[in-house]
């Protein structure tokens, strides 16, 4: 297998990106991703990159209520012959994905969180690497977090003369719905999504996400375009949040990360992010949500420090450990960091590695070894973001990706 890099940005004449590539080699990623199109900016960027900062996290009712619910019923019929099931998990449908040597995965729509890797092991069974909840959400609905989640913001600039409305802003978190599905059980099986900025949003702007799973590994590519049609650029930001699943954070090293610079940031917050209930900083007088719990995205992209809602926040620095252990509280952004690295879990005698490409930078966080052993925060939480903003003019596309490979076999 080998892993052709796309261009990083590509400029269309229509909204529709060119096909992504779904082939994957063991980490072998190309160089970080810039931005171009055809067309000047101009001042944009600035304004642009201002206005990323500002983009406000999109509340999980709205996204639920632009869509009804996925049939299951349908998507079996329109995507048979493929090695893939659906299956009714309230207002989600659940797409089932598996492959002949064992290795499932499972992903849920609308909201495109990939709530169950299990990789074919070196002892003959498949094992789960990554960790999700089950909580309760407005409603009562269950609410499933953790997993692999996506969230990119897109920000689009003013527009120039008289009394400007204020940046518009979009988000494709919770608007996923299906495409395509190709492959099958012998050889690998890709589901594609999409998602497409609402109409009246003055763009037209299309989110892609291919998932594929392979016999060694599950990757996930994306691609973010600006209609060639669009009217003003936009500024493209978001991270990927992989919930890994551990024995516990004490028996849990990140190696590889030597040289690499770092930052103290707050915890990213968002619909499917897993924190401690403890974690949450100290209310204050004048402030009675703890300063970081409404920012969520929007905290991690605009810089905010703090060591993890707790006091002062950290001071930069360099790692100089190369088998980073994460027994303590820790929530860092990692820039310079390797393109692949390893995870290991001794207590689970487990290991990922994880691969990224077309993400500067690198978010860590693990909530601490003193709570319970194989329990509901027994995780680390690691991923690609993109912290400073990407501008995208019209008819211009971005690109990245990121892989998790099992070491395994």
């Amino acid at each position: 297998m080998a892993f052709r890099a796309p261009t990083a940005a590509t400029t269309h004449g229509h909204a529709t990106p060119a096909p992504l590539p779904s082939s994957w080699k063991h980490g072998a990623f190309s160089g970080s991703s810039k931005l171009s199109g055809s067309g000047s900016v101009g001042g944009q960027a600035g304004r642009l990159a201002g206005a990323a900062h500002r983009v406000q996290a999109l509340a999980p009712a709205t996204a639920w209520a632009a869509f009804p619910p996925p049939n299951a019923d349908y998507l079996a019929a329109e995507f048979s012959g493929h090695g893939v099931t659906f299956e009714a998990v309230g207002d989600s449908c659940a797409v089932k994905m598996a492959v002949r040597n064992g290795s499932a995965a499972h992903l849920l729509l609308p909201s495109g969180l990939v709530t169950s890797y299990k990789p074919a092991m070196w002892h003959g069974a498949a094992t789960e690497v990554l960790h999700t909840t089950v909580g309760e959400g407005p409603g009562g609905r269950p609410v499933i977090r953790g997993g692999v989640s996506m969230d990119f913001r897109c920000a689009r600039a003013v527009a120039a003369g008289g009394d400007a409305p204020p940046p518009s802003s979009w988000s494709p978190g919770g608007a996923w719905s299906l495409r395509d599905v190709r492959g099958g059980p012998t050889g690998s099986i890709s589901v594609e999504l999409v998602s497409v900025e609402p109409p009246g949003s003055g763009g037209g702007a299309e989110a892609r996400c291919v998932v594929t799973l392979q016999p060694e590994a599950l990757a996930s590519e994306y691609a973010v375009t600006n209609a060639a049609s669009s009217s003003s650029a936009v500024a493209l930001s978001g991270a990927v949040c992989n919930h890994l699943r551990v024995s516990t954070p004490d028996a849990t090293y990140a190696v590889g990360l030597q040289g690499s610079d770092y930052r103290g940031r707050e915890p990213l917050l968002s619909e499917f992010s897993i924190l401690p209930p403890d974690y949450y900083a100290a209310p204050t007088s004048s402030s009675p949500q703890p300063r970081w719990v409404s920012k969520g995205l929007d905290m991690l992209l605009s810089g905010g420090g703090g060591g993890g809602g707790r006091g002062a926040p950290e001071p930069d620095g360099e790692e100089d450990d190369n088998y980073k252990h994460l027994t303590a509280e820790l929530c860092r952004v990692y820039r310079h960091a390797p393109r692949e690295f390893t995870v290991i879990d001794r207590g689970r005698r487990n290991s990922v590695c994880l691969s990224r490409r077309g993400f500067e930078e690198l978010y860590v966080f693990s909530p601490g070894s003193k709570y319970e052993w194989y329990g509901k925060f027994a995780y680390v939480c690691i991923g690609p973001a993109m912290l400073e903003p990407v501008v995208l003019p019209p008819g211009a596309t971005w690109q990245g990706a990121q892989c998790i490979r099992n070491p395994n076999l």
